[in-house]
Order: structure tokens, then C-alpha cells, then sequence
């Protein structure tokens, strides 16, 4: 599918003042992926996400956003197929209640009324928000004027999902339910971000940005357990990674590989922990719906994820 194609072409960008910020940058993007941005201040993260749907235009190269490549004339196009939650959310809501917040974007499509409608109720629950629909934007705290800004753009449909630090004004559950979200989203999805966590969790290819230079693109699994390639661009190691001691071994010993899959094993037995928790509370949910079909078909995929724990640990004990 071309029109959810991303894909950069030696691209250079320097702001007014003569700061150089992207330097000849060269992906490409496709449909589905799930890709983080990493690196540390002043990388070039955020100037990128801002290329992708004409908010800056390149000083050199080449931007191509689907069918059309990114000029003046385009990027109203390509601003109906790319949505892009900003890091401050208060740079996306202006209107008087969440509710005309989240219908800006569909009403100005031209859409009916109920659909519209459809639309945001569909976002505000997505997003976790629908308790807010009548208060004013400028009343919320962070994290909900997060939640409401991300709703705005699901509203939108997006063929491709971009995101700068959406984790940042986020408790801990609502962290938890951005991370659901993103699973679920299965389109093209960006996300740039400090939290790696979040990044392993929802993304399975990662670029590392240094100074302009896309330095490292690779699955996301090797890129994140990279010590060394990680603190050579001022990251760290993912904290749930910090936390189980992990360290790549030096790349002569053999069993690197068996090492690495043993913390991969941890990690992942931690979310499955999660999984079966969000499936038990989505069977609980579509119960009181009476989908009691629904509900048992839920509660079965409860049960056997939460066997799955067993194999995790067969499969880590086996790794030592």
C-alpha cells in the first residue's frame, strides 16, 4: 500500500538561524511497520517528524509521503494521511471543550455530523478520555491534555501515526493504556522517544539519531540491547533490561546470542503478565455488554496467555 509509505531521500534541513539539524538523512519506511526514533537532545528527532507531514520542508533531498512527494502544494494532501501527536499537547488543543477538540480535524474533512460523532467517541474511548468530552482542554492536567491530543488525531484516521514523546506527561497506567493502543493501531506508526521501554514494547525497528545522521537502523531487539552502541550516542540500556542486570557479552563468545534471548525471555514474560490482565478486563467488559460469547472467547484467551508464563520459564531455564 504506497499511501502509507514514508521514505526519505538524502534529506538536509537547516533553520533560520543557520543551525544545521538533518544531515543527507536516507530510510524508507512501509506499510505497518512500527518504528522508533532514538538518540539524545538535539539528535534531529523531533525536526524529522515534523518533515513527515509538511510542518518543515527539507532544505535538500527528497521527502515522499505515499503517492505525493512533500512540497508547498502537497502537504495539505499529506496532512490528511499522516497524524502527528506533538510532545506538548497544548500545541493541538485550542477549542472550548475536548469534545470540539477531538471533532476539529473530522469536521473539516467535510464529514456528517454522525460520523463525526462516531469518530470522537470511537478516539475518546481509544485514548481513555470520554469522561472529559465536555471540559475545557485548559482545565486538564498533562497527562489527559496527552490523552485528549492523541484522540484528536486517531479521530482523523490516520494512515500513518507519528508520535514525539507520547509517553512524557503520562502516570503510569495511562502509560500502560498508550502502549495498548499503539499495539493495536495496524497501520504505520513513528514514535520518537527517551522511553525505550515503550519503544521495545510497541516498536520492531528502531533508528538511533546523532547529530542529523540516522547512525544505526536496525530490528528493534538489536538496536536496544546494544550497550555499547546505545551509550556511544548518550542512551542507556531499556530500564526493564538495567533491571535484569543485562549487558551484551563481547561478540567472540558464542553463546551472545543465547544471553541476549534469555533477557529477551524475561522481558517478555513480564508483559505477558500485562497481556492477560487487559484480556481478562476486556472479557469483563463485553460480558456487562451481554456478549457473553465475546466475553467467553476473551476469558479463554486469558487463561491459555496466562499458560503461556510456564513456557517462559521453561524456555529462560533452558537459556542458562
Amino acid at each position: 500500500m504506497s499511501h502509507h509509505i514514508v521514505d526519505f531521500s538524502k534529506v538536509s534541513f537547516s533553520y533560520p538561524d543557520g543551525t544545521m539539524a538533518l544531515r543527507d538523512i536516507t530510510f524508507r519506511i512501509t506499510h505497518g511497520e512500527a518504528v522508533g526514533i532514538v538518540g539524545a537532545n538535539g539528535a534531529g528527532k523531533s525536526t524529522i517528524l515534523m518533515q513527515m507531514n509538511g510542518f518543515l520542508l527539507p532544505s535538500s533531498g527528497l521527502i515522499t509521503i505515499g503517492d505525493h512527494q512533500l512540497t508547498k502544494n502537497t502537504r495539505q494532501e499529506i496532512r490528511k494521511k499522516v497524524g502527528v501527536v506533538f510532545q506538548d499537547p497544548d500545541d493541538q488543543l485550542f477549542m472550548p471543550t475536548v469534545f470540539e477538540d477531538i471533532a476539529f480535524g473530522p469536521i473539516n474533512l467535510g464529514l456528517k455530523p454522525e460520523v463525526v460523532e462516531k469518530r470522537v467517541q470511537e478516539a475518546m474511548e481509544i485514548a481513555g478520555c470520554r469522561l472529559l468530552r465536555d471540559k475545557p482542554p485548559h482545565h486538564l492536567s498533562g497527562g489527559q491534555k496527552s490523552a485528549v491530543a492523541i484522540a484528536s488525531v486517531l479521530a482523523m484516521h490516520p494512515d500513518i501515526l507519528v508520535m514525539d514523546e507520547p509517553a512524557s506527561n503520562l502516570d503510569p497506567k495511562s502509560r500502560r493504556g498508550l502502549i495498548n493502543m499503539l499495539r493495536t493501531f495496524t497501520h504505520t506508526k513513528i514514535v520518537a522517544s527517551h522511553d525505550l521501554d515503550l519503544i521495545l514494547d510497541v516498536c520492531e525497528r528502531c533508528l538511533v539519531v546523532r547529530e542529523g545522521r540516522v547512525v544505526a537502523d536496525g530490528p528493534v531487539e538489536q538496536i536496544l540491547t546494544d550497550k555499547t552502541l546505545l551509550e556511544e550516542n548518550n542512551l542507556e540500556l531499556p530500564l526493564s533490561l538495567q533491571k535484569t542486570g543485562y549487558n551484551k557479552p563481547n561478540k567472540e563468545d558464542p553463546m551472545n546470542d543465547i544471553e541476549k534471548l534469555r533477557h529477551l525471555l524475561e522481558h517478555w514474560a513480564e508483559h505477558n503478565i500485562d497481556h492477560a490482565r487487559n484480556y481478562a478486563e476486556w472479557a469483563e467488559r463485553a460480558k456487562a455488554q451481554g456478549k457473553a460469547e465475546l466475553a467467553e472467547v476473551l476469558a479463554r484467551i486469558t487463561e491459555e496467555t496466562r499458560n503461556m508464563d510456564a513456557l517462559f520459564q521453561k524456555a529462560s531455564a533452558l537459556c542458562r
